[in-house]
């Protein structure tokens, strides 16, 4: 069964069960529309260091699997409609690629095939539950360590060390130089050639974020390709400016259907830096510590979602999500760029958090706030693990509140 035949399946059995269609759930023109249209529901499902999945290293192929499909299952169960699956956490793959060794994530053993393929069954079994699977990339983490002798020998950083920066006790492949970003396309591209998925998602590491006392070294590369350039802030988000539009065009001559997200730090600039930016005070503005432009990326429309991570509570003094909500809405407004806000459901219950974070009700408003903003089509949950236990029951409110009814993507 296709997913849009598996979406009128659904409606039809809510219709049949005395529910209502998803597209008149709400009252009011303007949600009805909205809901009509499909709103995304997602949930990060992270594979970096066994964030989320597998529970732990060297499982037999038969509980990962098992363990995966329970993280879909659950998506289904919180009303969900789409799993981003984190495929390539650090220069690796979690399918067969030509380009990268496995993921020691799955082993123990960077390099060993785990003798199972977890993309493709991911799509396949997302797609059966009538989920969108989006294959979600770092494009440049090499490793969470500075020492390239504990990578497997064939691995691409041992064979082309020019191209590694360490950084902040982590390895890099340096985003300046034109082979880098020709290698890396290629290999999170093979992805997208093998399997259906219905979208590439990239996370919000670009350049690094900055490191106090340490200085990311790109001078090398800085003197052979910058030259034309004012500054070396400006070089460098031009490299990230080129990864994002050749990686768009790449998508769509190998699969014209699958869409290409990216999820953001959630503040661009704030507007003490710059006047077009937000009512913030940010520590970390994308544009100038991480050399994304997201806002352009939004204006221009090259890319075809984007998800800004709003991981603030109402009020939070430096960064509102009450006042980042409304700022962003107003950057896709009149864009090809459909809008999804990141949502922190792993703060709510965590006592490290504000007080705010410690009441259920938390993400239940941020949702509210966002229906008064038609530019804001969907809402996507980090992650997976905090889905399925939902320490305060914030998830569960969620659910309640907004989520009463299936919904089908946005398309």
């Amino acid at each position: 069964m296709s997913r849009r035949a598996f979406w009128a399946t659904a409606a039809t059995t809510l219709l049949a069960a005395g529910g209502v269609a998803a597209g008149t759930a709400m009252a009011g023109g303007e949600h009805k529309r909205r809901w009509a249209a499909g709103e995304l529901r997602g949930m990060w499902l992270a594979t970096v260091s066994g964030r989320d999945w597998p529970s732990k290293v060297g499982l037999t192929a038969e509980r990962q699997r098992a363990e995966l499909l329970a993280h879909l299952d659950t998506a289904v169960e919180r009303r969900l409609n789409a799993v981003i699956f984190q495929v390539r956490p650090s220069a690796d793959a979690l399918w067969p690629s030509p380009y990268e060794p496995w993921s020691h994530y799955l082993t123990g053993t960077q390099g060993k095939d785990p003798g199972w393929d977890p993309l493709g069954t991911a799509v396949e079994e997302a797609h059966a539950r009538g989920l969108e699977l989006h294959a979600w990339f770092n494009p440049y983490r090499i490793a969470n360590h500075t020492d390239p002798s504990r990578l497997v020998a064939s691995h691409p950083a041992r064979e082309h060390p020019s191209w590694v920066v360490p950084y902040g006790g982590k390895l890099y492949y340096n985003p300046g130089i034109p082979a880098v970003r020709a290698f890396v396309q290629k290999a999170m591209l093979d992805a997208v050639r093998k399997y259906p998925v219905d979208a590439v998602h990239f996370d919000d590491y670009f350049y690094p974020y900055p490191v106090a006392s340490q200085v990311f070294d790109d001078d090398a590369a800085y003197d052979a390709y910058g030259g034309s350039f004012s500054s070396r802030a400006a070089w460098r988000r031009d490299n990230i400016d080129k990864l994002v539009r050749e990686t768009a065009a790449q998508i769509k001559q190998i699969r014209p259907g699958t869409q290409f997200g990216i999820s953001p730090f959630g503040v661009w600039r704030n507007a003490a830096t710059d006047p077009l930016g937000s009512d913030t005070r940010a520590g970390v503005q994308t544009y100038d510590d991480l050399y994304a432009d997201t806002r352009t990326w939004v204006r221009k429309g090259w890319i075809d979602y984007l998800v800004p991570q709003l991981y603030w509570n109402i009020g939070f003094a430096a960064a509102d999500y009450a006042k980042l909500l409304p700022w962003w809405a107003e950057v896709a407004k009149g864009s090809r760029t459909r809008l999804y806000i990141g949502e922190a459901l792993y703060k709510a219950g965590d006592p490290a958090q504000p007080a705010a974070w410690q009441k259920p009700t938390e993400l239940s408003r941020h949702l509210t706030l966002a229906h008064d903003h038609a530019e804001v089509r969907g809402h996507v949950f980090f992650s997976a693990r905090e889905v399925a236990a939902d320490r305060i029951g914030a998830m569960a409110r969620v659910v309640a509140d907004h989520y009463e009814r299936p919904a089908e993507p946005p398309r």
